[in-house]
């Protein structure tokens, strides 16, 4: 309430008739109404501007879309005493405005939201036929920017007010007083239109018109909540656009392996189940332990980041199916080297039987011949047998077979640039691995995936909430007795985050049905080596017991069969 409307309380005309002392009692009577009259309203004037302000901090700081949504309505309504609220947000192409918000203190209606309850009415569209739609008055005021107070929707012109009465009539309610102000943001863009319905008189309850006093401040905050919103969608966006980068890198290391990005997205469920349990749970030693919505999102994103360094992986190394692989399985040169050997040796007893045959040699000898050269063949055959199981990194490979494989590597075969070994030497070194498929310089490339995923990581500004990511990214292969890559870190220096994602990585590799290498791992199996990897100190032994008991690797494995339709 205005200054003018504290004073008009008081009748401020002297009477001509009264005395001197009379007007001397009334002039001060006078002045003390009047400095009561300016007290009060400076009162409501400071008090007015601190709801404003904490309106203000409020707006700027909820961070939830929908929340912040509910605030605008809600303390707009506060501010005007409107029994009703409606806020529309344009879409992306300005096409349309989406109901979003939708309040009614009469008819107890709380949808979109936070409610739960979702707005099933269609959207009001801004244009018609290629023309602006004025008849709807909240399309009218997007498209215009003006402010539109209305006294009675039922005795306005100019505008459709069908869907008001058409509510009114089904459900005894009765619009009335309404005021239509867009959301403007900081760009002077409007975003949006807060709508309100039924401004009620404080004192008796009766639906008044919106008082002209305070529609500077229903727009006032229209524009504070226009930039607050502006401001959350931009930090949303943000946020989408950095999870879209984190799924197409995702994507990019699938398209390098046929199986990794499956791999990447079931530890990132399987960390965060195990996250989940251990805020669940209320024995030691996570009774203490709760990871709040931030740290939750950390991990997320630090699961989903923790393979990003094999981008610098050589495909050949990631999927080495056979040991002799790299751009493609290089048994067939050694096949094609045998099938050589094989013509060489056949040329040699050939030239050997001419020479019997020219002497006149008796048929005794030449089957004898024959005989060498049958036993040769299949003692080559065999070599290449053992070559070819070899190569396949199945099974530990014992000593008997790495002897067979050096005895072969030692044999040579003579062409007219001088002797060659029926098997390399970089050969040798592939075929002699003891176990899986890869060298020991192989292993050093595919580890150093871990210490390329820092190197990126650090180099993202990621926010002060996600600053542990490049960390917990990239620690998945530390073990906590310091034995790990890349930086051997024991359990003093490991987070609770990168031991989750360890057990998490460790447990599907196990499992996976889409290894090139081997077969999956039986749930009993894969917990088995897991148990020995816990007494060895090599993963954190409350989590695997967490694991375990609560029966997740179960639920996994489940929820895994369910997708894979078994």
């Amino acid at each position: 309430m205005g200054l003018s409307s504290e004073l008009e309380k008081f009748n401020l005309a002297s009477d001509p008739n009264s005395d001197t002392l009379s007007m001397d009692n009334n002039l001060n009577k006078l002045l003390k109404s009047v400095l009561k009259a300016v007290k009060s309203y400076a009162e409501n004037q400071l008090k007015h501007i601190e709801q404003r302000t904490k309106i203000g901090l409020a707006l700027s700081i909820e961070k939830d879309i929908d929340k912040l949504l509910e605030m605008i309505v809600l303390e707009a309504r506060a501010m005007s005493n409107a029994d009703a609220g409606t806020l529309y947000i344009k879409d992306k192409e300005n096409q349309h405005l989406d109901f979003k918000i939708m309040q009614n203190d009469t008819m107890n209606v709380r949808m979109g939201g936070t409610s739960g309850v979702d707005i099933k009415l269609p959207a009001v569209p801004m244009y018609i036929d290629g023309k602006p739609n004025h008849f709807n008055v909240s399309s009218h005021v997007a498209i215009s920017g003006n402010i539109i107070n209305i006294p009675d929707v039922y005795e306005a012109e100019g505008f459709d007010f069908t869907g008001p009465k058409k509510y009114d009539a089904k459900t005894g309610y009765r619009s009335k007083s309404m005021i239509v102000i867009p959301l403007t943001n900081h760009e002077n863009d409007i975003i949006g239109v807060l709508q309100l319905l039924n401004a009620k008189n404080p004192e008796t309850g009766e639906v008044i018109g919106f008082l002209n006093e305070y529609v500077d401040d229903i727009a006032s905050l229209a524009s504070q909540a226009a930039v607050a919103l502006t401001n959350t969608k931009l930090i949303q966006d943000l946020t989408d656009l950095l999870y879209s980068f984190i799924k197409s890198i995702a994507m990019a290391i699938d398209e390098k392996s046929s199986y990794t990005g499956g791999h990447i997205k079931r530890v990132v469920d399987l960390s965060m189940m195990i996250a989940e349990e251990i805020n669940e749970t209320k024995s030691p030693p996570f009774e203490d332990i709760a990871f709040d919505n931030n740290e939750m999102e950390e991990l997320h994103i630090s699961a989903w980041m923790h393979d990003i360094g094999k981008i610098t992986t050589p495909e050949y190394v990631v999927d080495k199916r056979t040991k002799l692989q790299t751009i493609f399985d290089r048994i067939i040169l050694v096949e094609t080297r045998f099938d050589l050997i094989r013509k060489l040796i056949e040329n040699k007893y050939l030239n050997r039987k001419l020479e019997l045959l020219q002497k006149g040699a008796d048929k005794n000898e030449i089957e004898s011949l024959d005989s060498e050269l049958e036993t040769e063949l299949k003692n080559l055959e065999s070599d290449l047998e053992s070559i070819k199981s070899s190569n396949l990194p199945g099974e530990f490979m014992s000593d008997d077979k790495i002897s067979k494989v050096k005895e072969i590597a030692a044999k040579t075969y003579l062409l007219s640039d001088g002797e060659h070994p029926y098997i390399t030497d970089e050969e040798l070194e592939n075929l002699t691995i003891r176990k899986g498929s890869v060298t020991e310089k192989e292993r050093k490339i595919i580890e150093n995936h871990s210490a390329v995923a820092y190197k990126m990581l650090s180099q993202l500004p990621f926010p002060k909430k996600l600053r542990n990511v490049p960390v917990y990214a990239s620690e998945h292969h530390e073990k906590l007795d310091g034995s790990g890559y890349p930086d051997g870190l024991t359990s003093k220096n490991l987070p609770l985050q990168s031991r989750i994602i360890a057990v998490a990585d460790i447990f599907e590799a196990l499992t996976a049905r889409d290894r090139p290498y081997r077969k999956p791992m039986h749930i009993s199996q894969a917990l088995k080596i897991m148990d020995f990897m816990k007494k060895d100190n090599h993963i954190d032994p409350d989590i695997y017991d967490l694991f375990v008991e609560s029966r997740l690797c179960e639920k996994y494995m489940e929820r895994e069969d369910i997708k894979n339709g078994n």
